[in-house]
């Protein structure tokens, strides 16, 4: 099997973005508003919008996915990259699908002169973190949370 190709994701995705997104989303027991699906899909394709995708495609269709976006900070002169969502789907996965997406957030944010990527990972996604232990390392901060 070739391995897949990693690119920014098109209009024609619309159908496979959803099934991964779905199945991300369903991790974490969450269940989007079509609204907020079909705004985030249409930022996407927006040049305004700091919100990117990539998706890795392989022979019978999308693998996985990566959202990223750019932002600034107080503590840096260029901009910063959060990679804010990845996810493979369960029959492609331990495949290197997730190392090459990260891969290639690192390259659009090296474009663009940004100095850091960074990310987060629930606790319990020890999988995930084997990988993240091989690729970055661990920040020590906690992440808080507020509803407002």
């Amino acid at each position: 099997m070739p391995a897949p190709t990693i690119r920014p994701v098109a209009q024609g995705d619309l159908a496979g973005w959803s099934v991964l997104w779905d199945g991300y989303n369903r991790i974490y027991d969450r269940r989007l508003e079509a609204a907020v699906i079909d705004t985030t899909w249409q930022r996407f394709f927006d040049p305004r919008e700091p919100l990117h995708a990539l998706v890795a495609e392989g022979e019978d269709g999308l693998l996985g996915l990566v959202h990223y976006l750019f932002h600034r900070s107080t503590t840096m002169l260029g901009p910063i990259c959060y990679l804010e969502n990845l996810f493979i789907a369960e029959a492609a996965r331990r495949q290197g699908i997730a190392r090459g997406l990260i891969e290639a957030v690192n390259d659009a944010a090296r474009a663009v002169g940004a100095d850091r990527v960074y990310w987060q990972v629930h606790e319990t996604n020890h999988a995930a973190m084997r990988l993240y232990d091989q690729l970055a390392w661990r920040s020590g901060f906690l992440v808080y949370r507020q509803n407002i």
